[in-house]
């Protein structure tokens, strides 16, 4: 083309250029029009349009180098030609790709002062930005700055893009307004639309709202797509309805809509967080027979189900069952595996796998390899686990406070003590500062041993080195003082507990019960002993139950009688039981009722659980945030 004479018309070179930009080949877009540059043939080019610099621009900021894009700028207007909305909206754009969303809001102000009219694609550009740093307030402020200036109307991509911003927020109500004025303005909604205000009602748990927008859909003739009867099987699984996420996959069959392996894979982790992994097999071959293949996650998700229920056979066989397939498992896959293998107590046929994960090219993370540090430690494999640390530090890997952590508490429960405690005073060394947990783990197994002294000295240091004692750390103290029969000790530290605002929760009962008949425990340190011993009611949410009927039992002088759908109702039920007689619960109560409702698969009340008690002033713990 460039020796051609007379020259192509510019268009041709800017639809080759234009071309290879599309193809995501930036670099080589740029090159060819610098080599247009040194022939001495781009001024001629882009004499009769800038499109090229444009073109050229806008590569730049897709390879996120939005500076060189600002520094053509400046060569075009040097050489007399007048920059467009079009250049500048890609700037603006390259701005936001950065990640320079105040820079691009000042330049778009810039532009505006200057007399350019910003077009529809700029108001876009400029609002998707903002929207995805989660600046939706300001984006919506350029909402209403089209809709004054008059010239430029936003259609149905910005107002989708504020309402799914709005929604993943949880502004559910903002995005329902912003929906309304929509319609006003008439523009008509589509399927992306009520996507996003499907999702958004859905994780709110609002169901009836739900069926009220898919019968707007119908009413409107938008059919729902895969994306949405996904979202829903997703949604319902979550909150544990899982018959209901069943009936919305009959419902796509019904309708002619293929589900995809996400829907299918969605619907069996449903079925595997209920502990019914054999209906979750059966949507496995429903996949199969529908002709949707199943792919390594659906197979992995199976294989986590079967783990979970200590059905360990079954899942190796269908992990065996992935190369079968002419599918390659992935790390998640392998970690799976082998916490479930873990989880029975084989941890020795898991480290197995390690070679083979290294074998078919995976790098192994510190994820897995905890997993398998404490599957060794908590089945007394210590020989074994120290060697798997050794692998560690030999791969590269900094092992984390949490792995120290580990193997610290596998050293102490295998009474090797002195080596648990030369590997915690190695940590300053290793660049590691120990934790409250670390301290706690250390302390727990001094305290085993007999070691009161030691143990006492390291609670002490807690503060000096920069951590706090929680309830726990306080309760392994306690405990420790009273199995060694140190009870002046235990007392003294019981009214530093009290005082500052921790219970005795942890402490073995037997030996709170044996305190109380001690003479030196004052009148309030009963009293406060005497309310623990009623919050353990509540805490112990372990209870015996067939097929769903709770047996009978006595608590502390509370007959239960009766028949509860699941050990959440009937955990709920005693909370209820216990306030009546004046204990307070506290966040160890509230970690009780989050497992259950995560155990029944009620993940959207867990979830509401959680904010309610943070509304109420409770401070979430780790264990919180685990379950």
């Amino acid at each position: 083309m460039v020796q051609s004479r007379p020259l192509p018309p510019s268009h041709q070179f800017n639809k080759l250029f234009g071309s290879i930009a599309k193809m995501k080949h930036y670099s080589a877009a740029i090159s060819l029009i610098r080599r247009l540059d040194l022939l001495g043939i781009s001024q001629d080019v882009v004499r009769s349009n800038n499109c090229t610099f444009n073109i050229a621009i806008n590569c730049f900021c897709n390879l996120k180098r939005v500076d060189f894009g600002f520094s053509l700028l400046g060569k075009i207007m040097k050489l007399g030609y007048e920059p467009n909305i079009l250049t500048f909206t890609t700037l603006i754009r390259g701005l936001c790709i950065d990640g320079e969303l105040a820079l691009a809001v000042r330049f778009f102000d810039e532009i505006v002062k200057k007399g350019f009219q910003p077009n529809l694609i700029t108001y876009g550009t400029l609002i998707n930005g903002l929207c995805k740093i989660g600046e939706t307030r300001t984006a919506i402020l350029f909402l209403k700055d089209m809709e004054q200036v008059g010239s430029c109307h936003p259609g149905i991509v910005v107002y989708n893009t504020l309402i799914d911003s709005l929604c993943k927020d949880k502004k559910v109500d903002e995005a329902f307004k912003i929906f309304s004025d929509m319609i006003e303005k008439g523009v008509t909604p589509n399927v992306v639309t009520y996507t996003s205000l499907i999702q958004g009602v859905c994780n709110l748990g609002q169901w009836k709202e739900v069926k009220r927008l898919l019968s707007e859909m119908a009413s409107r003739n938008v059919s729902p797509n895969v994306k949405i009867f996904s979202i829903l099987v997703d949604k319902l699984c979550k909150a544990g309805m899982i018959t209901e996420a069943e009936k919305v996959l009959e419902l796509m069959l019904q309708r002619g809509v293929e589900p995809n392996v996400v829907t299918y894979s969605t619907l069996m982790n449903g079925y595997c967080m209920q502990g019914k992994v054999a209906e979750a097999g059966r949507v496995l071959d429903l996949m199969a027979s529908q002709g949707c293949q199943p792919d390594v996650i659906s197979y992995s998700i199976l294989i986590n189900g079967y783990s979970k229920s200590k059905r360990i056979e079954e899942a190796l066989s269908c992990f065996r069952g992935i190369y079968q397939k002419g599918l390659i498992p992935d790390k998640f896959t392998y970690t799976t595996l082998m916490g479930g293998l873990c989880h029975v107590g084989r941890p020795l046929d898991a480290l197995v796998f390690v070679d083979e994960m290294k074998a078919h090219g995976l790098v192994i993370d510190l994820v897995t390899y905890s997993t398998l540090l404490h599957g060794l430690c908590k089945s007394q494999h210590i020989d074994e686990a120290l060697a798997l640390f050794k692998m560690i530090e030999c791969s590269g890997l900094h092992a984390n406070i949490m792995l120290y952590n580990i193997l610290i508490d596998g050293l102490c429960k295998a009474g090797k003590v002195d080596s648990a405690k030369e590997l915690f005073l190695s940590l300053p060394a290793k660049g590691l500062q120990p934790n409250i947990y670390v301290y706690t783990t250390m302390i727990h197994g001094f305290c085993k041993e007999g070691r009161l002294k030691e143990a006492t000295e390291l609670f002490k240091k807690i503060e000096e080195n920069g951590c706090v004692p929680n309830n726990y750390t306080c309760n392994v103290m306690l405990q420790g003082f009273l199995e060694n029969n140190e009870t002046a000790k235990a007392i003294e530290l019981l009214q530093a507990m009290v005082d500052g605002g921790f219970s005795a929760i942890g402490c073995k009962k037997n030996l709170l019960v044996n305190l109380l008949s001690d003479d030196r425990l004052d009148h309030s340190l009963k009293e406060a002993l005497q309310k623990c011993l009623g919050r353990r009611l509540i805490v112990s949410i372990e209870f015996a139950w067939k097929e769903d009927k709770f047996q009978a039992i006595e608590l502390h002088g509370i007959e239960l009688h009766g028949k509860f759908r699941s050990r959440v109702d009937f955990g709920f039920f005693l909370l209820g039981k216990i306030m009546k007689l004046g204990y307070e619960p506290n966040i160890w109560t509230f970690n009780a009722l989050i497992r259950g409702l995560c155990i029944d698969g009620k993940l959207a009340l867990a979830v509401r659980l959680f904010d309610e008690i943070v509304k109420k002033g409770f401070q979430p713990d780790l264990i919180t945030y685990e379950h």
